[in-house]
């Protein structure tokens, strides 16, 4: 996997360190459109991104992420319990994406009644409260592991044109696998959501693991989980499906650090071998 890598450039804002000082702090990750970055700076520090505070743990551990299209550059602020500032521009590289064509799928599919559209609407306002949470559990650092086995059928950014109709991009990562194929939690956290059946995803769940960071299983066919139940790394969750907006049984896996839609692939080795 092709590592994002760029140079640190640090203004103190109150006043210049000196060369025997501790670092203000560490970043790493994927400085790329779709990346995930996690931090680390003093106990009591506060971080400013792109205008807004983020969360900060009491060790000083905080996490980022850049959406599909995010501008070249962005603005990252550490301030010492003492006052001190750190200011730096981060850049961030940018990606090409693939174009893809689905056909075949019914017009209220495609262009939703407006039925549909209030019933898509009303689950779209679920999903984004969901988003939305910020909790300080920090879940997430049991790490990233696949899903499900298969393979791998849409990737992160592509743009969809359904029945000659451009739509919005594909934000996450499908794997392509036969109905009722194990789905495991990717990550350690708490289910937000376990519905059976939403227009666009089908069987869709949810899972919060901390910092605002949030997960997305859809199409599924089965769910083995309830809402607000804890999962473990590698607990299965449900089983792969084709219920939704779906020409075929698959795992449509999708991350997001608030309204940033992450690319999930970045966190990940190659696809395991089945029966591995």
């Amino acid at each position: 996997m092709i590592r994002y890598l760029f140079a640190i450039y640090l203004v103190a804002v109150s006043s210049v360190a000196s060369a025997a000082s501790p670092k203000p702090y560490e970043l790493s990750g994927d400085f790329v459109q779709g990346g995930l970055v996690t931090g680390k700076t003093a106990p009591g520090a506060t971080v400013t991104f792109e205008g807004k505070s983020i969360r900060v743990s009491d060790q000083g551990e905080f996490l980022f992420g850049f959406g599909r299209d995010y501008k070249e550059t962005a603005s990252l602020i550490v301030t010492y319990p003492n006052g001190k500032s750190y200011k730096q521009t981060i850049e961030v590289a940018r990606r090409s994406y693939k174009i893809e064509r689905v056909d075949g799928l019914p017009p209220s599919k495609v262009t939703p009644s407006e039925e549909f559209l209030k019933r898509i609407r009303k689950e779209n306002a679920e999903i984004a409260r969901i988003r939305a949470i910020d909790t300080p559990n920090k879940w997430f650092q049991s790490g990233w592991t696949w899903p499900a086995i298969g393979r791998i059928s849409g990737v992160y950014g592509s743009q969809r044109v359904l029945n000659g109709v451009p739509k919005r991009p594909h934000f996450g990562i499908d794997v392509a696998a036969p109905t009722g194929t194990d789905v495991w939690a990717s990550t350690d956290g708490v289910i937000r959501m376990a519905e059976k059946d939403l227009f666009y995803t089908g069987g869709t769940i949810m899972i919060d693991h901390g910092f605002g960071l949030v997960s997305v299983y859809s199409h599924l066919s089965k769910l083995a989980v309830k809402p607000g139940e804890f999962v473990k790394q590698g607990q299965k969750i449900g089983e792969v499906g084709s219920t939704g907006r779906s020409t075929g049984p698959h795992l449509d896996w999708r991350l997001n650090w608030f309204k940033e839609r992450l690319d999930p692939e970045l966190l990940l080795g190659p696809m395991p071998k089945s029966g591995s």
